[in-house]
């Protein structure tokens, strides 16, 4: 596991690399042909990390219940996102890998509800929980980088 930690955090080092420079305008823009955009992006990842990871685990998320409701699978931009917003948004994202790998560590995730996701994949323990979610980044990461070659 401590590989799949590594790759998440050099995920999302690279992602943060990726939209520096960006204003919060260009961060919110959703290019036609498009259903979201790079801050869209970034809070989804948060809360998909939470919801695959924490609460299949039982665990309490991480993150408020409004953000979850705002950026989980099938949502979409609702609202601007405030460079005051994005900033705390940014900071879970660079803190929260830490956090997951010291509670792994800690021995907090002791049981998992089996989830299959969109892809016709069956989590059912989290070290497939992480390793899923660093596909998922992934994933995200390549939508990302069209998202900053059109804003």
């Amino acid at each position: 596991m401590i590989e799949e930690f590594d790759i998440l955090n050099k995920s999302r080092k690279l992602t943060l690399k990726v939209i520096n420079g960006l204003s919060i305008e260009q961060l919110n823009t959703t290019p036609k042909g498009f259903n979201n955009n790079i801050a869209w992006n970034i809070a989804h990842l948060v809360v998909t990390q939470q919801l695959l990871c924490y609460k299949f685990s039982g665990l309490d998320c991480l993150v408020s219940d409004e953000l979850i409701e705002n950026f989980r699978k099938g949502s979409s931009p609702t609202y601007i996102i405030s460079e005051d917003e994005f900033i705390k948004i940014k900071e879970q994202f660079v803190s929260f890998p830490k956090q997951l790998e010291d509670d792994y560590k800690k021995g907090l995730f002791k049981t998992y509800t089996s989830y299959l996701t969109s892809v016709d994949v069956t989590l059912d323990s989290i070290s497939k929980a992480v390793k899923f979610n660093n596909y998922h980044e992934g994933i995200h990461l390549g939508i990302i980088l069209q998202l900053r070659k059109l804003v």
